[in-house]
């Protein structure tokens, strides 16, 4: 059947053989395609000894093993969809429900979602106690946020932030301290990249706004944004090392596309303090703000961030989804991706109405 490039749908076929998995493909109404996928056993489900026929594929399995196997344009429709889509599953051990089950023992603290007319979202790490560090509560927290601003279709931009002048310390060390078996080490770092990529992958346009520390976990948080904003007193630094651990929650894998990997590899095993000017030098942040007070230091970040925010929703959530992908595509892909896009929005009312007016832009 001819391919289409609309949007589509995945729906899993069970009764295939355990090998062979048939999926079927409908965008809208009109017209589908079938494509039938060998599926082998990933290096992870190896590794944790689970059999080679086993039928728990989720469609993240399924989009990531088309995104090699399939055409062009499979590759890319299902790239578009897939920021909501978990990373793991009891495929690769993990076991989602048993590690909500720990988190909820560690409660204090929350995570909080603010959405302004104006299309930007205030995220805040809310556990000043503690110096925002989060508790196993707020850890399934961000990620109910997170899917929270993935449904939010009026959205445009994002600011993350910690209560009280400080961003975040990190991982709460009461729940980390029962969290020591490596068992429960790889299950958090699965949970914790799963949150932050979908954060990551958000069609907003995410600043951090840095005052006081972001340590460990809280440094990790900063890579999943798009642009970090600093405060004069600022520190960012990856704590890991002095831990005994690596990072885990996806900040070294960011870390690198931020900054490269001759610095980040600098930072980590230094375990550097990133202050506003070596932040800068390095390129892990994008300006030092002149304000310390908390609600000033909001202010000029939303002014910072509404610069590239003004327009129609549609366009600039499409824009960032455009550049979402097109870090995870070679250089034709990319290209297909942005040719699929334009369609999206061309002809649209934005576009009719401001080719309407005289001129591309104020003078």
């Amino acid at each position: 059947m001819r391919e289409r490039t609309l949007a589509c749908r995945c729906v899993v076929d069970f009764s295939a053989s355990p090998h062979e998995f048939q999926t079927e493909t409908r965008p809208g109404l009109s017209g589908m395609f079938r494509v039938r996928l060998s599926q082998r056993p990933s290096a992870l489900c190896w590794a944790w000894g689970r059999s080679a026929q086993s039928r728990a594929w989720t469609l993240r399995e399924m989009a990531g093993n088309l995104l090699k196997t399939s055409s062009l344009t499979v590759r890319t429709n299902l790239l578009h969809q897939m920021g909501g889509i978990s990373l793991y599953n009891t495929s690769h051990g993990f076991h989602v429900e048993e590690l909500e089950k720990k988190l909820r023992q560690f409660p204090g603290g929350s995570v909080d979602l603010q959405k302004e007319d104006s299309g930007i979202g205030i995220l805040t790490l809310n556990n000043p106690s503690k110096k925002n560090a989060l508790s196993g509560v707020m850890m399934l927290q961000l990620l109910e946020r997170v899917i929270e601003l993935e449904n939010w279709t009026e959205g445009k931009g994002l600011i993350v932030r910690g209560a009280e002048n400080t961003f975040s310390s990190g991982s709460d060390l009461n729940a980390v301290r029962a969290l020591l078996t490596p068992e429960d080490g790889l299950a958090l770092c699965m949970f914790m990249q799963n949150t932050l990529t979908r954060l990551k992958r958000l069609p907003l346009i995410s600043v951090a706004l840095i005052q006081g520390w972001a340590l460990g976990g809280g440094a990790e948080i900063t890579t999943a944004c798009d642009y970090r904003l600093m405060t004069a007193e600022s520190v960012i630094r990856f704590v890991h090392k002095d831990m005994g651990i690596i990072p885990s929650w996806g900040g070294a894998t960011l870390l690198v596309n931020i900054i490269g990997s001759r610095q980040a590899l600098k930072v980590l095993s230094g375990a550097l303090k990133l202050d506003p000017k070596k932040a800068l030098d390095i390129g892990m942040a994008e300006e030092v703000l002149q304000s310390t007070d908390g609600t000033e230091c909001l202010g000029e970040a939303r002014e910072w961030l509404m610069q590239f925010t003004r327009g129609p929703p549609e366009v600039i959530r499409t824009l960032k989804r455009y550049i979402s992908s097109g870090q995870d595509l070679c250089f034709e892909e990319a290209l297909q991706v942005e040719k699929d896009l334009v369609g999206t929005v061309w002809g649209s009312h934005a576009h009719k109405e401001a080719t309407a007016r005289k001129g591309k832009c104020n003078k």
